[in-house]
């Protein structure tokens, strides 16, 4: 498409999650569109826009990014009113995967995000890969998957500078950047937000700059709700799992590990589907076990089944500090506090649990959850 027909036509439309600098870029070096006149358009000197260029031009040479950035412009130029002569000769090329949309990317950096910003955490691709993941090295060695996402999502995390590159080859791998540290607090942020029926920008952003989230547990069958702190950046799970016995045996093997792992990823996908708002709390002790759907289905839907059956399975008290811990992310002190156990023996009753939770996965024949 030639410049004067991308004056007459408009430029194209790019995603509202694209970032300004990005977005200039690609109108630029895709479009054909001048510095100057970004520059007018944007109400800025010329400089400017030609720095963003070149930044942005900088980071290409990810061939991550690079594919996210053909992906854009591909996507752009199909919605833009073209030449018939150029519709047919983009008919004849391969289409690339519908783009993801502002909700699927905030529900996934929720998700995402939180799982890299736990040690050792790192986001790994190939090229040929549809799915990225979420792994963590453990103390031998050996490598557990936290989460998977689409490809189409892990490109725009790298676009929007959520995630760095730390190594290439075959297999790249990511790692959350100080820009996606801040995102994932202020989307935790204007969730909690939410659910108080409030979300003003000045706290918004105030939160992205702490380490503590909060979660609303109700306690058994009791009317009144408490509100619990947690640390975004590591589970508690993650935490005993360093924990060492006075011979240096680990006080939770890498199955177990692997097991609650598995199921707070169910759990976070469960959350992601329709009816974000389901009372999980039914399945702490005192609840009404009975009226959950736990059918089959695709997606959160699939989810949402698989981690009801793993907590009718444990049954009261095994379900109770697994969804607690691993779910919730309730602290380990709290949650004995809540439960009425005594002290130091809310360990002992999660490592029996997640041996239970284990059993019940590998019974599904699919294995612990542990890849490499």
């Amino acid at each position: 498409m030639t410049t004067g027909e991308i004056l007459r036509h408009g430029p194209p439309a790019y995603p509202n999650w694209v970032p300004q600098d990005v977005r200039n870029y690609l109108v630029h070096t895709e479009d054909g569109q001048s510095i100057r006149a970004l520059a007018r358009a944007a109400g800025c000197h010329a400089s400017t826009i030609l720095r963003q260029v070149r930044r942005v031009e900088n980071r290409r040479d990810d061939p991550l990014l690079d594919n996210a950035f053909d992906r854009l412009a591909q996507a752009a130029r199909r919605t833009h009113r073209i030449p018939r002569k150029d519709i047919i000769e983009m008919m004849a090329q391969p289409q690339s995967a519908t783009l993801p949309d502002d909700s699927k990317i905030e529900a996934e950096a929720r998700r995402i995000l939180r799982r890299l910003a736990e040690p050792d955490a790192c986001l790994a691709i190939a090229p040929q890969m549809s799915k990225a993941v979420v792994v963590r090295e453990t103390s031998d060695g050996r490598t557990v998957r936290t989460g998977v996402l689409d490809r189409s999502v892990a490109e725009a995390f790298l676009v929007k500078d959520w995630i760095e590159p730390q190594s290439h080859g075959k297999v790249a791998r990511y790692g959350i950047s100080p820009a996606g540290r801040a995102a994932l607090k202020r989307l935790l942020s204007e969730r909690e937000s939410e659910r108080q029926g409030f979300a003003e920008a000045p706290a918004v952003f105030a939160e992205q700059h702490r380490e503590w989230g909060e979660r609303q547990i109700r306690q058994g069958d009791a009317e009144s709700s408490k509100r619990v702190r947690y640390n975004v950046i590591e589970s508690p799970l993650a935490a005993l799992a360093r924990r060492r016995n006075k011979d240096g045996i680990p006080f939770l093997d890498n199955d177990l590990v692997a097991a609650g792992e598995r199921l707070r990823e169910d759990f976070e996908l469960a959350q992601m589907g329709p009816r974000v708002a389901q009372n999980w709390d039914r399945f702490l002790t005192g609840g009404d076990r009975g009226g959950f759907d736990s059918g089959g289905g695709s997606g959160s839907e699939a989810a949402r089944g698989r981690v009801a059956r793993a907590l009718t399975d444990l049954g009261p008290g095994l379900g109770d500090v697994v969804l607690r811990i691993c779910c919730f992310l309730e602290g380990m002190e709290q949650a004995e506090k809540r439960m009425g156990w005594s002290q130091r023996s809310g360990k002992i009753v999660l490592r029996i649990a997640l041996q239970r939770l284990h059993r019940h996965y590998a019974a599904l024949g699919s294995g612990s959850g542990l890849i490499g």
